[in-house]
């Protein structure tokens, strides 16, 4: 591939991988206008965002696997396709069930964009240049986090709440009328072997009954489904093992050591850090008076850091061992738990925004390097099942963050809305959840340093 054509995948793919997290979070912005349109209660209004993620998480790996198969463009930009059209018609819906339809299918493109721009730009780019593009990507997904807040907000308040996916709509369309005009859609490999139908619909329903098990804890229904999902997942793994041609070669964990525990540490990471900003922002609205705004502003801090940070601590992953920058991320977003441990009442801006800068820091130098090292891990054949595992870790510790959070606050306040009679009990929901955090993310630091270190197996 030319210098040009890896230039334009770049930049094909860094658009995507701003326009992924914007809508995840500009829509969160606009669900109280959703909710108001629509007639939405408050758990069917929580689907609307849930219902992106849980498409997106299920069909990872199965649409990494086809990837690997059919060509990692081909579905890069088909993905895109469907996530355009899907927020076209999202502005155009007239119904709940209408809405929420289309945000599961619009879930399902996010998964063949989000689950394959990680293996087609390790794949056009030699080793020494991965972590510095890597780095760049991860730049645009934080800053696609931290511009959703004050963009969606602003677009929501003076043009209503469709305009976020009719700004969308055209972005992703650009993205892939040039990719089709531009790029060969051909194949990675060529493919002789069937694929594996019944290892995908197992993990798909068995990763559906455990995101939603999670979703929802701690109900009893909550609780079966959690567990059937992750017995279903044990069984996936084990048929996976016998079949010679599986949607998920096991053998990645149990035998590449440096691909398991980069995962596993990228597992950690978000779920020691994604509830991190769902209980910020409550505790800046109803403990600390902040309007949607002032919360929004103050929490930008965070990714706002990640975005510096990410590009160089990506550039710098090609120079040091992306393991070592990595563990470093990790301790040093330890270190900000155990701060956040301390919030309290009384809590000074300047120390939650300290707080936040240490964070985000911490997440920066983690992601890029962390990244860098799953994809160099593999070989050509196996980018897109990597690039699609280390989604679906990312994804599956987001929902396990928001899981411990949510159980505690419910073990602590019940299903009452925050008031200023329970706000004692909801302060004190702060250092369990971030007491849970901290040996958690010890175990990620332990993960991250005991990688192997042997040398890259991507040619």
């Amino acid at each position: 591939m030319g210098k040009g054509n890896k230039n334009l995948v770049l930049g094909l793919v860094v658009v995507t991988s701003f326009i992924t997290p914007f809508l995840g979070a500009s829509v969160n912005i606009a669900l109280p206008a959703m909710g108001d349109h629509f007639g939405m209660s408050a758990v069917t209004l929580s689907w609307v965002a849930m219902s992106y993620l849980l498409s997106s998480a299920v069909f990872l790996v199965p649409m990494g696997k086809l990837a690997d198969r059919v060509g990692r463009v081909r579905i890069f930009i088909y993905g895109t396709i469907i996530v355009s059209l899907s927020s076209f018609s999202c502005a155009w819906a007239t119904s709940t069930g209408m809405l929420l339809a289309l945000r599961v299918i619009q879930g399902i493109g996010s998964s063949m964009m989000f689950g394959t721009n990680m293996a087609i730009i390790t794949s056009a780019f030699p080793p020494g240049q991965r972590g510095k593009v890597i780095g760049i990507n991860v730049t645009s997904v934080y800053l696609g986090l931290s511009l959703a807040p004050v963009l969606g907000g602003l677009m929501t308040h003076h043009l209503g709440w469709q305009s976020i996916f009719l700004f969308i709509g055209p972005l992703g369309l650009a993205v892939a009328l040039t990719g089709l005009l531009l790029l060969k859609l051909k194949r990675s490999e060529p493919v002789t072997e069937p694929f594996d139908y019944r290892g995908s619909m197992i993990y798909v329903l068995s990763m559906s009954a455990l995101m939603y098990g999670l979703s929802t804890l701690p109900d009893t229904l909550a609780i079966v489904l959690s567990v059937t999902g992750a017995a279903g997942l044990l069984l996936f793994g084990v048929i996976e093992m016998k079949i010679p041609h599986p949607v998920f070669d096991m053998q990645l964990l149990l035998k590449n050591r440096l691909f398991a525990l980069s995962n596993l540490a990228a597992m950690i990471n978000y779920a020691t850090t994604f509830a991190v900003t769902f209980l910020l922002s409550l505790y800046l609205q109803y403990i600390k008076g902040l309007t949607a705004r002032e919360a929004g502003l103050l929490l930008m801090v965070q990714p706002v850091m990640m975005a510096l940070v990410a590009s160089f601590s990506g550039r710098m992953s090609d120079r040091v061992r992306p393991g070592v920058l990595a563990s470093l991320g990790l301790a040093v977003i330890c270190a900000g738990l155990v701060l956040l441990a301390f919030v309290g009442a009384t809590t000074s801006t300047s120390y939650l925004l300290f707080t936040l800068v240490i964070m985000g820091t911490g997440f920066g130098l983690f992601s890029s390097p962390n990244t860098n090292a799953v994809m160099s891990s593999v070989g050509k054949k196996d980018l897109g099942i990597a690039s699609a595992t280390v989604a679906t870790m990312r994804l599956t510790g987001q929902m396990t963050s928001m899981a411990v959070a949510t159980l505690v606050i419910h073990i602590f306040i019940g299903q009452a809305s925050i008031t200023e009679s329970n706000h004692t009990q909801f302060l004190h929901t702060l250092p369990v959840v971030f007491g849970i955090f901290i040996p958690l993310s010890l175990l990620g630091i332990w993960a991250s340093l005991a990688r192997d270190r042997k040398p890259s197996m991507a040619g």
